[in-house]
């Protein structure tokens, strides 16, 4: 099915069209991943300008390109082009009117830690009761909330957009085009502190989210956070009149009765609605049964079956980089490599300690990034957690680690590096049958580089818990 006639995207970005345009099926800004007959955008990027590209993107079989009008001719004769004064501003163009058409019930999520395997535990569960359309991996900035609107096909039931900030006043206007039914915010930790300066500004930042809540929307906020009636007071101001806590307190709703925690997942009880659900909850930790909670509030907003979405938990799975766990012959590898903050690493270190292990337990650990002043600290602040949970041997890359392996009883140091990449050699000639290997660190410290090259060590590679 088409996702857009051309005709209809024309109009939408106010475009000059060139070509005999063909129907759209997709949208791309990355000729890598692009295909035949995706609109690719021309976006400026801050490495890159898009109009490099855009010759390949025509060859691979684009349904055309969106480009500067005043760059038109460089490409005349490639293909059908949509020119336009501003590339990105037509792909907001375009995101709007998708949202314009749409009669889906819609849900924005964000949150300090939890944004996209929420996002992603609500497309699993979503998508079992009606066509869904989500975000793509953490596609939740200033140009991934606009392309993840412009790809949603007209007759999507249930729209789930993640949208995530570094700033204060960035959450806002894309929440006002996303206009969602249902606003969640997952939790509040010390992340970007660097940039908002103290946990509060990250709460009023966060807060943000009920800016764009479409007439009688609902918030979905953490009832157990200290900041639960801050966040309340943001949606308050926005006129919002329905406000949803979850958590373990009494005044919460949904509310966890009670947990039993294990190495594959947990198994609880949870009182929502005046009735009891048992929920067994594929992945393991605390923090995903209490993200689960969120979840299970945003899709009875949204009008879905809770009863089926608790049946259907024990189904969800962590994304990659996200918990995901991989068996490569021997050893047990634990990729958390996309992300990391303090209150990530202390609840990642707890699943960890969870797991029964023949062998070792080991961690390689990079630097966590926009911490601000006490960004030492913190990072040393992760030997008591790493003790709790019984971890073997700590190899970390990059200066802000460095003060937590110097903080780290001898026998627990494994090595230490300036770079993930120069770290690799050490971690791979530690390993051995039997043990377990958890890789966390900020997506800019590149720990996905180790994760790769334990992967590509080790034979036989398969999803744990396969045959």
């Amino acid at each position: 099915m088409s996702l857009w006639m051309a005709d209809a995207a024309k109009q939408a970005m106010a475009a000059t069209l060139s070509g005999d345009a063909p129907a759209i099926s997709g949208i791309s800004i990355d000729t890598r991943t692009l295909e035949p007959g995706d609109l690719f955008f021309a976006i400026q990027g801050d490495v890159r300008d898009g109009h490099e590209f855009v010759s390949a993107a025509l060859q691979k079989g684009a349904a055309g390109a969106v480009v500067l009008r005043d760059r038109m001719d460089e490409f005349a004769g490639q293909g059908s082009l949509y020119g336009v004064d501003d590339v990105l501003g037509a792909l907001v163009a375009l995101g709007l009117a998708a949202r314009a058409r749409t009669h889906a019930r819609i849900v924005a999520v964000t949150g300090s830690v939890g944004k996209t395997g929420t996002k992603e535990a609500l497309k699993a569960l979503l998508e079992k009761q009606g066509r869904t359309h989500a975000s793509v991996a953490s596609y939740n900035n200033h140009w991934g909330v606009p392309l993840t609107l412009a790809r949603m096909p007209a007759e999507t039931e249930f729209g789930i957009f993640e949208i995530g900030m570094n700033h204060a006043n960035e959450i806002s206007p894309l929440v006002k085009m996303v206009r969602p039914h249902v606003a969640m915010i997952t939790a509040i930790a010390p992340v970007h502190l660097e940039n908002l300066g103290s946990i509060e500004a990250i709460a009023d930042a966060k807060g943000e989210i009920f800016d764009g809540l479409s007439r009688d929307g609902v918030a979905i906020i953490p009832g157990d956070s200290e900041f639960a009636d801050r966040l309340a007071g943001h949606a308050t101001r926005n006129a919002v009149t329905r406000i949803v806590r979850f958590g373990e307190k009494a005044a919460c709703d949904p509310r966890l009765l009670s947990i039993h925690l294990h190495a594959d997942g947990s198994d609880a009880m949870v009182s929502m609605d005046g009735k009891t659900l048992s929920v067994a909850f594929g992945s393991p930790g605390r923090h995903v049964a209490m993200n689960g909670l969120a979840v299970l509030a945003a899709i009875g907003a949204l009008g879905g079956d809770v009863q089926r979405a608790a049946q259907d938990f024990a189904t969800v799975t962590p994304p990659s980089g996200r918990g995901q766990r991989i068996a490569l012959g021997g050893i047990t590898l634990v990729d958390e490599s996309y992300n990391a903050n303090p209150a990530s690493m202390r609840a990642a270190f707890s699943v960890l300690g969870s797991m029964k292990v023949t062998g070792r337990r080991i961690v390689a650990l990079g630097d966590m990034l926009e911490l601000g002043a006490e960004e030492n600290a913190m990072h040393r602040d992760l030997a008591e957690p790493l003790a709790d949970a019984k971890v073997d041997l700590v190899f970390a890359a990059g200066h802000r680690m460095k003060h937590l392996f110097e903080a780290l009883p001898l026998n627990q140091r494994g090595a230490w590096a300036d770079h993930a990449e120069a770290l690799k050699p050490y971690v791979l000639e530690a390993l051995r049958d039997g043990d377990v290997i958890m890789v966390k660190g900020s997506n800019s410290s590149r720990m996905s580089l180790l994760v790769r090259a334990i992967k590509d060590q080790f034979d036989d590679p398969r999803q744990a818990g396969e045959a």
